[in-house]
């Protein structure tokens, strides 16, 4: 089940997530030292952002020696699911195999990436309607 309660992220915030998921608590200095390697951002642009991830509850933030850390409120997986959720509703109509087709037509996996697949669908129980 996708938990509809976790905000839906822009792709700046998304990231500045992928960079909390990887490094864990940071700075708003150590957060924009890496996400300027990718793209050209001003130091009160990332802050403005993180205070916003914030107020959305995307982030937490802590105070440590006068210093603001700022961590993921959400796991990774978890934000994932919230993402894959919304586009497999609102893309697919509901559908995981017509998105799961749609992601292998438009890049195929790699033999290890389809042994996982076929493992976890062997390993798939169907979750039972109720039935009353």
């Amino acid at each position: 089940m996708v938990k509809s309660h976790i905000p839906k992220p822009t792709d700046a915030e998304l990231a500045i997530l992928r960079i909390l998921w990887e490094r864990g608590a940071s700075t708003v200095r150590q957060v924009h030292d890496v996400i300027v390697e990718d793209r050209a951002l001003a130091y009160t642009t990332t802050l403005k952002l993180l205070q916003i991830m914030t107020e959305k509850g995307l982030t937490d933030r802590e105070e440590r020696d006068r210093v603001h850390y700022y961590r993921a409120r959400h796991a990774e997986d978890e934000m994932q699911q919230r993402l894959v959720g919304d586009l497999m509703h609102r893309a697919f109509r509901g559908s995981a195999a017509r998105m799961l087709m749609q992601a292998l037509a438009t890049k195929p996996a790699s033999a290890q990436e389809l042994k996982e697949l076929r493992k976890l669908l062997d390993s798939y129980k169907p979750k039972e309607k109720n039935r009353g």
